[in-house]
């Protein structure tokens, strides 16, 4: 790993204390080997839960696209081109460089950093390199110039691996969730609160639904959404078209609208270090970061937008480091978040393979309760009366997801007396955009299935449509033909 990423490293650090933290409650005698599909527990409305309708993907009879520039380039650039097999064709002008490579991440490299693809030198001095094919849905790269990284100046630039990266959008054939389309639009808006926690201002990004701005006496629920390691607030909108989602399935009356904020799950690191840094984990109240929520953020929401403010009414998700921040924070203060979702992270089975990812052939290994998710689980009642919507997904695409130790995970769960999980496993992908707006897209109709109440106690919320039914099983199940779980190499990257 000696050329990690340093958030990489801490990632790693972070998901190896977590693992081990979690690994400590299973029992010594749970050994086996799953299955190669994942057959999750029937997650309906036979049991008075709302069913989970998992995201559409591709389509074998979709038709196919034709090869295009990336919808990111500047105007008139021609490159990156997304060619018709799902390959991107990259040009780089710079006659005087003696190597340029371009770094991205291909399925099945087994890493989570991009990783350097040589270029070659054409007489005109530009340099061009096609890749493997790469899977839908967003993707970062840069360009690396005689060992130098460097943005390419034909398309814009995303926050990504602690500094700014361009990016390209492979088309799913047939899905159009999260595309603009000629529905009604929320607004995203920009704002900045003042942490008297950390005496500093914080910045923000707000999503409110289509309504708000038009009837000024409905009020919403709040989703807070967090970003992964490397990253900061505007992901969320910028890659995983949050608004976009959302707007879509509001139009669609799959949703009850919502208020979303995302915040940068950074904290400063105090003098002398410890404390913050990445995530802010660790700690009384959720940690660091878990107190800026309390003692500013959500107060300040509250009090600035028209917001349901009730522990019922809010709703707290992450992914990847997000998603670790996010069941920190929300176990240790269950009388704030009825609503949780962790994405890529944050589920007490490890990391990347480890974890509970084995047990016992003829029942769930039993869990110390009391010792994963800051207790919060040990009365099991109390837990499925606080949290009505414990949602937790991975890709199915192993090392770098652990599908088949979340499904075992959920058995140990509902073993235990837990009865409000669900699981959601995105087939076809790994640690990657595409997981989390599919994940994005089954988790955000499980949440709030009460009404938005107006200030004259009216409901207006649309409701969510009869004909959502319990998903097929070939909805949920993965056919990927191995999911044997395995460790990475000593010399991979995390």
């Amino acid at each position: 790993m000696k050329n990690a990423k340093p958030w990489c490293v801490m990632y790693l650090t972070l998901a190896v204390l977590w693992s081990a933290a979690s690994a400590a409650t299973i029992a010594p005698d749970a050994t086996r080997v799953q299955s190669n599909a994942i057959a999750l527990i029937p997650q309906s409305a036979a049991d008075g839960r709302p069913a989970m309708v998992p995201a559409p993907v591709a389509s074998s009879n979709a038709p196919a696209f034709r090869a295009h520039p990336s919808p990111y380039n500047v105007s008139n650039a021609q490159y990156p081109r997304i060619e018709a097999n799902s390959r991107v064709t990259f040009r780089f002008t710079a006659p005087d460089a003696e190597k340029v490579q371009v770094a991205l991440v291909t399925s099945g490299q087994n890493s989570l950093n991009p990783l350097p693809y040589d270029m070659v030198k054409g007489q005109d001095g530009v340099w061009t390199y096609t890749s493997e094919p790469q899977s839908p849905g967003y993707h970062n790269y840069w360009m690396i110039v005689d060992g130098a990284t460097v943005l390419d100046p034909a398309t814009n630039a995303f926050i990504g691996y602690s500094h700014m990266c361009n990016g390209f959008e492979i088309p799913e054939p047939g899905v159009d969730y999260y595309d603009l389309k000629d529905v009604p639009h929320g607004d995203v808006l920009i704002k900045n609160y003042y942490s008297k926690t950390l005496n500093a201002w914080r910045r923000i990004f707000v999503y409110t639904p289509p309504q708000y701005s038009k009837d000024a006496t409905t009020r919403y629920p709040v989703l807070y959404l967090q970003h992964g390691g490397g990253e900061d607030e505007r992901v969320w909108i910028e890659m995983g078209r949050t608004h976009l989602i959302l707007d879509n399935l509001l139009a669609e009356g799959k949703v009850k609208p919502m208020i979303v904020v995302m915040e940068t799950s950074y904290m400063p690191r105090p003098a002398g270090g410890g404390g913050g840094g990445f995530g802010g984990f660790g700690g009384a109240g959720g940690g660091s970061y878990g107190q800026l929520m309390i003692n500013d953020l959500i107060p300040w929401v509250d009090s600035n937008f028209r917001t349901l403010s009730d522990r019922e009414h809010r709703a707290m998700a992450g992914l990847s480091m997000g998603g670790m921040q996010t069941a920190s924070v929300t176990m240790a203060n269950l009388d704030t978040f009825s609503h949780i979702g962790l994405f890529s992270g944050g589920a007490a089975i490890g990391f990347m393979g480890g974890g509970f990812g084995t047990g016992s052939d003829t029942a769930p290994a039993r869990l110390d309760l009391s010792r994963i998710y800051n207790g919060a689980m040990t009365d099991p009642d109390e837990f499925n009366k606080k949290v009505k919507v414990l949602f937790m997904s991975f890709g199915s695409e192993p090392p770098l997801e652990n599908p088949e130790g979340l499904k075992r995970h959920q058995e140990q769960l509902v073993a235990a007396g837990i009865k409000n999980s669900y699981v959601y496993i995105s087939p076809g992908t790994s640690h990657e955009w595409q997981t989390w707006r599919r994940s994005l897209y089954t988790f955000a109709p499980l949440l709030f299935r009460d009404a938005a109440i107006t200030a004259s106690g009216t409901d207006t919320s649309p409701a969510v449509p009869s004909e959502y039914t319990p998903p097929r099983e070939e909805d949920i199940v993965d056919a990927a033909s191995s999911w044997l779980l395995r460790q990475l190499q000593g010399n991979s990257e995390p």
